[in-house]
């Protein structure tokens, strides 16, 4: 896990290359490089922070250089089964100078080209100068992973790990991309390929760029798309076969991400994916598990009591640490330089926490990301379903649209409240108000939408003066179930942008790695070949990792009502953030070229008024103001 730098330019500024390095400082403690090669009349630096994983000596320092100076490469992440490769490869005589899997990737694009990537399991993001070919491919992992920014500029092409390193560079500009803003405003996050700026990219998971250096010029190319195997036919293998294929899947997986030449350790919440991968995990015994949770002194959000259960029945070396409301506020403040672009999911704040706690006893960490988008697991997925048949009789919407309107959330809110604690929503109130939305809407993509959105696209369009609504909507395809379509969207869009970006900056801001073997490009390819039937079952999401679950833990013991990582916001804004809406909430702070000023000041007066629905709005508002103030935009 590190850091990676680079952009080719017609001079050569050595001084601006260990710039951009030096911010990514804590993406790699552990070593840096550098390094300028002329190639084509063009200068191209390339540079990289190393957090040493595998070979932890200065034999995989990069920049990598191959045997015959020809091939160069920068490399962010890990390459699990780069001992098979490496095998491979030697018996084509190729020779090896290191145990890292660095030089594996260097030599395998060298024999292979990019073919090379067909034989990859991991999470990487890489550059790789061919000198002979004048060109260099930058290369995103299959589900994202990792992340990898470029920049087109007048005169130079950036590229890095993080957005904050372009700022170093004399050559980027900070011209805001309103065009992003109405998606960020009713989603939180901003949506690849785009960014905040203009003329800056994210490269898109399962594609790499190729840039010629001969013309100064790049195209695209996608290797990988989880679209293409839900569009396979569907397996016909009884429950039993299917069950078995998978738990070899997962199983295989999460013993290839212990690889490592440092300590490991898990992410444990207590829910069923993280016990999952502890579960399978905790099948050898002649390692040690180092497990690690967070609890909080609201016991409505508190879930570390029932992971300290959890690391009980496995035997784990399991740490935990309560912290207070100040702890997570004390946060707050870092958000905006960690994200480095606007960013919303308030759960960054106890992920930082949690990544912070590892840290002081691995280099390593394992979670649990995707499992809701892989396996079924979100509840929007069965609810909207439900909606699915009423959605297509025009009475039946129109008269459950009209009921629900009649309904306040507050109602919803305090009927929740009385059922027995195992029936309970979580967030109810927000749920509610995101499927009144929804059964408004006029196609079942937009139901969707609307289920997913954290704003209501109403209140976006009186505060915010952007009008273009380029991303008010989400494409489904033709062919694939409706539960299918929502499950795709989510695994190439809200996973990706939001809950990847969340744990890799939460992360490495403690220079900490994260893996995630639940997105192990073999489990997508075969749960979006498992027939729907199986994915939901018996009114339960998750019903194949279930089962594989309650195989080594008692089912009473993880069946419980799901609550995620979440913080009190409502609470927060209400009283001790408060002063900090205040204080970016001012007219001269508001930038009237973006904001109906009079709008959102209505719609803070409101949510103080008792209307907790507007707390994302709200929270979403004054996240972007912090933005803008911390990188001068």
């Amino acid at each position: 896990m590190c850091g990676l730098v680079g952009f080719i330019s017609l001079n050569k500024q050595g001084s601006v290359i260990e710039s951009m390095l030096e911010v990514l400082r804590y993406r790699g403690p552990d070593d840096t490089g550098t390094l300028v090669e002329t190639v084509a009349n063009s200068f191209v630096h390339l540079g990289q922070n190393r957090l040493s994983i595998q070979d932890v000596s200065k034999k995989g320092h990069q920049p990598f250089v191959s045997d015959c100076g020809n091939h160069i490469l920068v490399f962010n992440g890990e390459v699990y089964n780069f001992k098979i490769i490496r095998e491979e490869l030697e018996t084509l005589g190729q020779k090896f100078i290191s145990g890292s899997d660095t030089e594996v990737i260097l030599y395998a694009y060298k024999h292979w080209g990019m073919d090379c990537l067909e034989k990859f399991i991991g999470m990487f993001a890489f550059a790789i100068l061919d000198k002979i070919e004048q060109k260099i491919f930058l290369v995103r992992d299959r589900a994202g992973v990792k992340p990898l920014y470029y920049h087109v500029g007048e005169t130079e092409f950036l590229f890095a790990s993080e957005l904050k390193s372009f700022h170093q560079h004399p050559g980027f500009v900070k011209r805001l991309n309103k065009e992003v803003l109405p998606y960020y405003f009713q989603f939180g996050y901003i949506p690849a390929p785009h960014t905040i700026f203009e003329n800056t990219y994210k490269l898109l998971p399962g594609h790499y760029l190729k840039y010629d250096l001969r013309i100064n010029d790049f195209d695209i190319h996608k290797y990988w798309d989880a679209t293409d195997f839900y569009k396979k036919d569907k397996f016909t293998d009884n429950e039993e076969a299917i069950l078995s294929n998978l738990e070899d899947l997962i199983t295989d997986s999460v013993n290839l991400r212990m690889i490592s030449d440092v300590p490991v350790g898990v992410f444990l919440s207590g829910g069923y994916d993280s016990t999952l991968v502890t579960a399978l995990l905790a099948q050898n015994k002649q390692r040690k598990l180092h497990t690690f949770t967070i609890g909080f002194e609201d016991k409505k959000y508190n879930e570390a009591e029932h992971a300290k259960t959890i690391a009980k029945y496995f035997g784990t070396e399991h740490t935990e640490l309560y912290i207070s409301n100040q702890d997570l506020l004390d946060k707050v403040s870092d958000l905006p330089f960690h994200y480095d672009e606007p960013f919303a999911d308030s759960s960054a704040l106890p992920t930082i926490m949690v990544a912070e706690l590892a840290k002081k006893d691995v280099t390593v960490a394992l979670s649990a990301d995707g499992g809701d988008e892989v396996f079924c697991g979100y509840s929007k997925y069965f609810m909207l379903q439900k909606f699915e048949s009423i959605f297509a009789n025009s009475f039946k919407k129109n008269a459950a649209s009209i009921l629900m309107k009649a309904i306040p959330p507050k109602l919803v809110g305090g009927l929740n409240s009385i059922l027995p604690k195992s029936r309970r929503f979580t967030n109810i109130e927000d749920k509610f108000a995101k499927f009144k939305r929804a059964m408004s809407s006029r196609s079942l993509s937009e139901m969707f939408c609307n289920a997913s959105s954290y704003v209501n696209p109403k209140h976006v369009n009186k505060f915010l003066k952007v009008k273009r609504d380029l991303f008010g909507k989400f494409d489904f395809h033709n062919g694939l179930s409706f539960m299918e379509n929502m499950m795709l969207t989510d695994y190439k869009s809200f996973m990706v942008d939001d809950v990847l970006v969340k744990v890799d900056r939460a992360c490495m801001s403690n220079s900490l790695e994260g893996r995630e073997p639940l997105l192990d490009h073999r489990i997508i390819e075969f749960m979006a070949q498992v027939p729907d039937k199986l994915k939901y079952k018996n009114k339960q999401g998750k019903y194949l990792a279930r089962q594989i679950l309650y195989k080594h833990i008692p089912a009473e013991m993880v069946d419980k009502p799901k609550s995620g990582f979440q913080i009190p916001l409502v609470n927060w804004l209400k009283n001790e953030l408060k002063p900090l809406v205040e204080k970016h909430y001012q007219s001269d702070k508001l930038d009237s070229e973006l904001f109906n000023i009079e709008e959102l000041l209505k719609l803070k007066s409101h949510f103080y008024a008792g209307d907790n629905t507007l707390a994302n709005a709200l929270w979403f508002v004054l996240m972007f103001q912090m933005w803008r103030e911390q990188w001068d935009v």
